[in-house]
C-alpha cells in the first residue's frame, strides 16, 4: 500500500488533467482513502457529480448505496473506506438524442493510465466493476447476464485480486427489472460480501 503522500499526489494529478477536449466537466476524483482494500470502478460522472465533485452523488448513487445497504454497509461508511474510481473521470457531456454521452474510445484510452496507477498504488484485494465499460477494463466483452453473479480472480499490477461485476446503477437502466437479472445482482452482492477485500474492510457487516 502506497503512502498517503503518493495517493494525494495522484489525486491532484487527476484533478489537473485536461487531456480530453470534448468533455463537459472537470475531473471528479474522491479524496485519498488510506489502506483501502476495495476499489470501485464506475463509468463516468454525470453532470451533477461534475458540479459537486463527488462520485455517485445523485440518482445512480441512491440505487448503488441501496445495494450495499443490503450488506449492512451505509453510504457514509462505504465512502470512507472504499476507493471510488471511474473509466472516465470527467462528465462526457449530453448525447444529442438524450441522456449522457458514453465515453469515446479515445477518451477511455487517455484516462486508462489513471486507473492503472490506482491499481498499482492502492493494491486492492477486491474490485467492484459497475456496468459494461468498467467490466471491460478487466474482462473481455460479454453480455451482463454472463458476468453478473460471478466472481473472477485476476492478476493486475503484479497482484491477485477478486473482481465482482455488477450492473450500472443508472436510473435509465432497466436491466435489473428482469427477475432473472435481479437474482444475478443478489448473487453478485453475496459474492462481494465474501471477498477478502470486503471482509477486511467491513468485517462481518454482511
Amino acid at each position: 500500500m502506497a503512502g498517503l503522500t503518493l495517493l494525494a499526489q495522484h489525486v491532484e494529478s487527476v484533478r489537473a488533467c485536461r487531456l480530453c477536449p470534448l468533455v463537459a466537466g472537470l475531473p471528479v476524483v474522491a479524496d485519498p482513502v488510506p489502506r483501502a482494500r476495495v476499489l470501485l470502478v464506475g463509468q463516468a460522472p454525470g453532470p451533477r457529480e461534475s458540479a459537486s465533485g463527488r462520485l455517485f452523488a445523485y440518482t445512480a448513487g441512491r440505487r448503488l448505496f441501496s445495494w450495499f445497504a443490503t450488506l449492512g454497509v451505509s453510504e457514509e461508511e462505504f465512502r470512507r473506506k472504499v476507493w471510488m474510481s471511474a473509466v472516465l473521470r470527467c462528465f462526457p457531456g449530453r448525447h444529442p438524442k438524450g441522456g449522457d454521452r458514453p465515453p469515446a474510445p479515445d477518451e477511455i484510452a487517455r484516462c486508462a493510465p489513471w486507473l492503472e496507477r490506482e491499481l498499482d498504488l492502492v493494491r486492492p484485494q477486491t474490485v467492484i466493476a459497475l456496468g459494461s465499460l468498467a467490466i471491460q477494463r478487466f474482462l473481455p466483452a460479454a453480455p451482463l447476464a454472463e458476468l453478473v453473479g460471478r466472481l473472477f480472480r485476476l492478476e493486475r499490477a503484479g497482484r491477485q485480486l477478486e473482481l465482482v461485476p455488477l450492473p450500472h446503477p443508472s436510473g435509465r437502466s432497466t436491466w435489473i427489472n428482469e427477475p432473472r437479472n435481479a437474482r444475478r445482482l443478489r448473487r453478485g452482492l453475496k459474492l462481494l460480501a465474501a471477498t477478502a477485500g470486503w471482509r477486511a474492510t467491513f468485517g462481518g457487516a454482511a
